[in-house]
């Protein structure tokens, strides 16, 4: 269980890092857009990609049981 954390964690970091890497303009006015952005639409925005990610996991997670 430890590696599999390890490895989602290592997994977060190349998809995180792949934005700034391939698209620095894009990504860059994207950040400037969000800091515009009231906190309550960050707040919702974050919180969906939580829920996502839960889904994302649980549907992964039940498949391989």
């Amino acid at each position: 269980m430890n590696t599999t954390i390890w490895s989602a964690l290592a997994l977060v970091l190349v998809l995180e890092g792949l934005g700034p890497m391939l698209f620095p303009t894009l990504w860059r006015r994207m950040i400037g857009a969000m800091i515009l952005l009231p906190e309550k639409a960050l707040r919702r925005y974050g919180g969906g990609l939580v829920v996502a990610g839960i889904v994302i996991y649980y549907m992964l997670h039940k498949g391989l049981s």
